[in-house]
C-alpha cells in the first residue's frame, strides 16, 4: 500500500451511516481559570464524529490533532470552564472532518474541594466533574457541566417501621419517639447533575456540588472524628430522603438557581443509592428540559 493512500476515504462496502465514530480516553492536564481562581485537571477526553454511510473510516487523528491544538494550550492560555473548551473542539472537529455533520466532545475529570466537618476540620473532598458538547454543522454548539458527589442517604420506611415497632415494645416511649429521630439502615448515594449551559450564561460547579450535597440526607466526609461521626449520623437520621425524594429536591433548586434559563435548557439527574440491607441498589432518574419542569 502507497504510504499516501487514504483508505479511510474509500467506499464502504455496507453502506451504514455511523452516529460515533472516535478516539476514547485520550488523557491530558486542563488549566482551568474561573473567578476564584484556577486549577489543572487531570482530565480524560472521548473525541466523536459521525460517518457518513458511503465513507470507510474516519480520520481519527484529526481528533488527537485538534485534541492537541486545543487542549495542550490550556496549559499557558487557561480555558473558563470546561464545557467551553468541548464547544471550541467541537467547531474544530467540523472543520476537520469535512463529511461529518455532527461532532461531541465528552470530558471527565477529578476535582477536589476544600470542605469543613460539622466540627470544623476541613479535608479535600472528591468529585467528579463531567462537561460534554455536541456540534451539528449549520447550527449552533450545545455544550454542558455537571458532577457526580458522594452522599449519605437513611429510608424514611425503614425509620418509620422501626418507630413503630419500638413503640410496640417500648410502650412508655411512645410520645418520645413521635419527637425524635430513630433508627433506620444508611445508603452511600451516588448523585449525578448535569445541566445545558445556555450562550451568555454560566454554571459553576461548586454551585452544583452545593445544590446536590444540600438535597442528600447528609454529605460524607473524608476524615472524620467521633464527634464528627456522631453529628453526620445525627444530621442524616434528622433528615431521612428516598432517591426519588433526592432528585426532586435537586431538580427544584435548580429551577430556583437559574431561573432566568431558557425552557429548553436540558438538565439530567440521576441518584442512585447502595442498599445496605438488600443485594439490590435504588435509583431515580429524570431527564427533562426547563420548560417541562416549569409546567
Amino acid at each position: 500500500m502507497n504510504e499516501s493512500t487514504d483508505v479511510q476515504s474509500r467506499l464502504a462496502e455496507k453502506r451504514f451511516k455511523l452516529t460515533r465514530v472516535g478516539v476514547t480516553g485520550v488523557k491530558k492536564p486542563i488549566e482551568v481559570k474561573r473567578p476564584w481562581g484556577s486549577r489543572t485537571l487531570n482530565a480524560t477526553l472521548d473525541i466523536y464524529v459521525d460517518l457518513p454511510s458511503d465513507q470507510k473510516g474516519s480520520h481519527m487523528s484529526r481528533n488527537v490533532e485538534v485534541t492537541s491544538e486545543i487542549v495542550d494550550k490550556t496549559v499557558r492560555e487557561p480555558v473558563e470552564g470546561l464545557e467551553n473548551l468541548a464547544s471550541t473542539m467541537c467547531g474544530q472537529l467540523l472543520d476537520k472532518h469535512e463529511y461529518a455533520s455532527y461532532s461531541e466532545v465528552d470530558i471527565h475529570a477529578d476535582y477536589f474541594l476544600e470542605k469543613e466537618s460539622p466540627k470544623g476540620r476541613t479535608s479535600l473532598e472528591n468529585y467528579q466533574i463531567r462537561a460534554k458538547a455536541e456540534g451539528r454543522r449549520n447550527s449552533r454548539i450545545r455544550k454542558y457541566i455537571g458532577v457526580t458527589a458522594i452522599g449519605m442517604n437513611t429510608c424514611p420506611c425503614a425509620m418509620e417501621g422501626t418507630r413503630e415497632k419500638l413503640k410496640e415494645t417500648h410502650p412508655e416511649m411512645a410520645n418520645d419517639l413521635d419527637e425524635i429521630p430513630v433508627i433506620t439502615h444508611n445508603q452511600r448515594n451516588e448523585t449525578t447533575a448535569m445541566l445545558e449551559v445556555p450562550a451568555e450564561k454560566e454554571v459553576e460547579v461548586n454551585d452544583l456540588i452545593e445544590i446536590i450535597e444540600s438535597s442528600l440526607s447528609s454529605p460524607t466526609h473524608e476524615i472524620l472524628k467521633r464527634e464528627d461521626e456522631a453529628e453526620i449520623v445525627i444530621q442524616a437520621h434528622e433528615n431521612p430522603k428516598f432517591v426519588e425524594d433526592v432528585v426532586r429536591e435537586i431538580l427544584s433548586k435548580v429551577l430556583e438557581r437559574y431561573d432566568d434559563f431558557p425552557g429548553s435548557t436540558h438538565i439530567e439527574v440521576k441518584s442512585e443509592s447502595e442498599e445496605s440491607i438488600h443485594k439490590h441498589n435504588a435509583l431515580a432518574e429524570r431527564i427533562t428540559t426547563f420548560g417541562e419542569l416549569r409546567e
